[in-house]
Formats: C-alpha cells, sequence, structure tokens
C-alpha cells in the first residue's frame, strides 16, 4: 500500500500543466485565429459602412453615441465597443471558456491528462486563466484597431460626448480603458456558465451554445420592463453601465452595482465547476 501511495521524486504539483504550455496550445488553436481575426476585422466594417453611409448625423434632434461615430478616432472607439458589447464580446467569452475542459474530453484526451498526473484542480486553474486572459485581450483587440482605424480616418481628437461637452485625448483614453475592463468583468457571468457547462459535458458546442443562449435569455429578460425591480438582478442589466464613464462628470454607482453582481454570479459558478469536476468520474 505504501508503494502506490509512494510520490514519485521531484514530482510538484503546482508545476504541472504552467500556464505558458496552455497559453500556447490555445493561441495555436484555428478557433482562436479566427475569432481574433473577426473581431480585428469589425472595425473596418463599420468604416465601410459609415464611408457608404456618409456622415451620420442626429435625427429628430436627438444625437446619440453612434452620431458622433466621425468625431474622432476615440468616438470610433466608443462606438466599437457600445455594438460590441452587448452580442459579439459575448462570443469569445463563451468560445474560450466553455471549449476549455469539454474539448479535451471531446478529443478523449482529458484522462491522459490527469494520469500524467496533473491535478483536477490545476488543470481546471490553468484553464480557466488562460481562457480568460484570452477573453481579455479580445476585448481589448477590438477597441484597440478602432482606435488606430478610427484614429487614422477621423484624425486623434477629444471623445465628444452625445449630451454635449467632450473629454480631452488622454482622459477619453483611461475611461475608454475603464470602459473595457467594465465590459469584460461584466461578462464574467457568461464565462462562469461557460466554465460550468464545460465541466459537465463531452460536447464543446454545447457548453459555448448553452452559455451563450442564456445570456440571450438574460438579456430578453430585462427587455421585459413587467419585471421591475427584479431586473437589477439580472446581469444584462448593468452591460451598458460603462457608458457612464465616458460622460463629462462620470456616474460610478451603476458599474459598482453590475461589478458586483458579476462577479457574485462567477465566484458561484467557478465554484460549482470545481467542486462538481473534482467528483467527476472522467472516461474521456
Amino acid at each position: 500500500m505504501s508503494a502506490l501511495t509512494e510520490v514519485a521524486s521531484g514530482y510538484r504539483p503546482g508545476r504541472t500543466l504552467p500556464l505558458r504550455v496552455e497559453l500556447v496550445r490555445q493561441l495555436k488553436r484555428r478557433r482562436t485565429l479566427v475569432m481574433g481575426a473577426v473581431l480585428a476585422v469589425l472595425p473596418f466594417v463599420l468604416l465601410t459602412a459609415f464611408a457608404i453611409g456618409g456622415d451620420p448625423g442626429g435625427r429628430n434632434g436627438q444625437v446619440t453615441l453612434m452620431d458622433t461615430a466621425t468625431a474622432s478616432g476615440a468616438n470610433f472607439a466608443a462606438v466599437n465597443l457600445f455594438v460590441s458589447a452587448g452580442f459579439l464580446l459575448v462570443i469569445p467569452v463563451a468560445l474560450f471558456c466553455g471549449d476549455t475542459v469539454a474539448s479535451e474530453a471531446s478529443w478523449s484526451s482529458l484522462r491522459y491528462l490527469l494520469a500524467a498526473p496533473v491535478p483536477r484542480a490545476r488543470l481546471l486553474w490553468s484553464k480557466l486563466v488562460v481562457a480568460l486572459g484570452l477573453s481579455l485581450a479580445a476585448m481589448l483587440l477590438l477597441p484597440l484597431v478602432a482606435l488606430a482605424a478610427g484614429t487614422a480616418a477621423y484624425g486623434w481628437g477629444p471623445l465628444q460626448i452625445p449630451t454635449g461637452g467632450a473629454l480631452d485625448t488622454g482622459t477619453a483614453a483611461q475611461r475608454l480603458v475603464v470602459a473595457v475592463l467594465y465590459v469584460f468583468v461584466s461578462q464574467l457571468v457568461t464565462a462562469g456558465l461557460a466554465f460550468w457547462l464545460s465541466t459537465r459535458t463531452d460536447a464543446p458546442l454545447g457548453a459555448v451554445g448553452g452559455a451563450v443562449g442564456l445570456t440571450i435569455v438574460g438579456n430578453v429578460l430585462d427587455a421585459v420592463t413587467a419585471l421591475g425591480h427584479w431586473r437589477d438582478f439580472l446581469p444584462a442589466h448593468w452591460q451598458f453601465a460603462w457608458a457612464d464613464a465616458v460622460q463629462p462628470h462620470p456616474e460610478w454607482s451603476g458599474m459598482i452595482q453590475g461589478a458586483a453582481l458579476s462577479v457574485t454570479y462567477a465566484l458561484v459558478l467557478f465554484a460549482l465547476a470545481f467542486r462538481g469536476f473534482a467528483r467527476k468520474d472522467v472516461v474521456s
């Protein structure tokens, strides 16, 4: 019995499946490259749309963020974030987090990883950290490309506020960073859903699709005004609270409530994923 429980010399559980190894594996995957290409191309699609459609202007005397898209590179970056935060940026988060454990199971390589031996908690931790890192990188890629493309097309200038006033370039850059970080935090619920589903199924598409589907359901429920204050408990209700940061006098209360709600839901889902996987009978 002692021979069976003896640990091999030099074995360190904390050094198994290093983050750099997992990161390189995920960066080389086709879906990572395709998703990066899609996010990098979107700003140029919008540039083409504005070039064809002409300079946007206010309608019925009302000026929206979309109407200021061509005012400067900063405005164009903000518009790209606005049109993407509700759905497009959900996809890379669900993809990177939902395709973690489930993909290994679908390839029948999960049991071999655990037999290496890689402790289950270590395997989940490495995959989760890399998935969240790639999700954040995807969210940074879009506005950075949009800022560069918008500056080349419309010039570098202050961020024009639809309600009046403007933010100087330095302040605008800082506020856009805050907005991107908030969007990332608000998507932690989707990340938690996808990651938990990835530990429950051997089908990556099921985990990714399930997370995206539940996120869409949350958006639909938030549109039901009859729910009243119950909508405050929906993460989707706060997904555009980042717009309060790009105002002359920023309002932080909505972002604080939204971030607290998202982090709480995400921590519960991550805990369920780790607890369930620790007890799961892995046969794939």
